[in-house]
């Protein structure tokens, strides 16, 4: 139930416009508290106070037990760190309606309009993402190496420079190899050297090509699957995640290792839900998650480009989302007639995680 207050417009609009308002105003301070799902999906939250570029600094597994003579002191080891630097930019959206139409009581435009100008903002944080996470060139958005894409050829020499690529990536080419002043970020982990690791798939990347020889847009290899797997938990990690496109949604369904052992038994009902089936794809694809493979969630979404799909460690968040000021509404009214609002966020995203995503790349 929402109360009319008078304020400062009552002597210019009726009642019922100033209810709108505060309809609006209500469902605007619900919605900023409403965690968006790709935030909560992907990412490490970080709060900061300062604008501009933001450094955050990791710990890597660095120290390690000696053996010592009964009665000595062992020799005192140093943390190794890494250092992400994370750029954080101000977004906003302003929306204005005009006096005539709040006066109308047969319309609500103001709230239409805002409750639009909300799913926009969802829109734009989830394309944000996606690009990110997908290593997409985006201009808008400064997404991608150098103007471009990430490519299955992109080298981790060039991706670890921070004016090439500011919202970071997964392992590149060669990632044991690098010139300069740039600071590896593979380390050995269990039985598997850097060497090891960087040997992985041939060249180390985490961005490949489908199937190993440009597999069409679309399509979706399960020995793919696999080699991400191996990639992640190699490096400590256990992928958990495939994030796929409409287009490879399709191809998956085709797939009879998808469907086939739910087909034969559609009376048993727990069988039928279970996840993978496509029972249970009827009852979840309106939320994103469409199935299971090897045990790895599968979600669909339409951001996600059909030449690309993803395999990720949802467990460690691979991006780091740093929030400067989150969804910010005010009112305002520029004149002409014409009453608005407008929304303001200000946030930077960068992938922290190297090891924790691969991106499968088709023609």
């Amino acid at each position: 139930m929402v109360t009319a207050n008078d304020g400062l417009m009552s002597s210019n609009l009726s009642s019922t416009a100033n209810r709108v308002l505060i309809d609006y105003k209500d469902a605007i301070s619900d919605y900023k508290v409403t965690d968006m799902p790709v935030i909560s999906l992907f990412a490490e939250r970080f709060t900061t106070e300062t604008g501009g570029d933001v450094d955050i600094t990791f710990a890597k597994p660095s120290m390690a037990l000696e053996q010592i003579e009964e009665g000595d002191t062992p020799n005192y080891q140093h943390t190794d760190l890494r250092n992400e630097r994370i750029s954080v930019k101000e977004w906003g959206l302003a929306v204005g309606v005009t006096r005539r139409m709040l006066e109308d009581s047969r319309f609500s435009e103001m709230e239409m309009a805002l409750n639009e100008a909300r799913r926009a903002v969802e829109r734009h944080v989830t394309k944000h993402f996606v690009y990110t996470v997908f290593g997409l060139y985006d201009a808008a958005y400064n997404t991608g190496i150098s103007g471009a894409s990430i490519l299955k050829t992109t080298t981790e020499d060039n991706l670890v420079n921070f004016a090439n690529a500011p919202h970071g990536s997964f392992y590149g080419k060669d990632p044991a190899t690098l010139t300069g002043t740039n600071v590896q970020r593979l380390y050995d982990y269990g039985e598997y050297s850097a060497s090891d690791l960087a040997g992985l798939n041939t060249t180390g990347s985490h961005y490949f090509e489908s199937g190993g020889a440009g597999a069409a847009a679309g399509d979706l290899a399960l020995a793919d699957i696999t080699t991400a797997m191996e990639l992640i938990n190699a490096k400590g990690g256990t992928a958990d995640t495939i994030m796929i496109s409409p287009s490879h949604y399709k191809t998956l369904l085709n797939l009879a290792d998808f469907t086939a052992p739910f087909t034969a038994s559609t009376t048993d009902v727990a069988a039928a839900t279970s996840k993978g089936g496509l029972d249970y794809v009827n009852n979840v694809s309106n939320s994103g998650l469409v199935g299971q493979l090897y045990g790895l969630n599968v979600y669909m979404n339409h951001w996600i480009p059909k030449n690309r799909y993803g395999v990720f460690d949802m467990k460690v968040k691979p991006v780091g989302y740093v929030e400067r000021r989150g969804l910010t509404v005010e009112e305002a009214n520029p004149g002409f007639g014409i009453t608005g609002s407008y929304m303001t966020m200000r946030y930077g995203l960068k992938i922290i995680r190297p090891e924790a995503g691969v991106i499968v790349i088709g023609a």
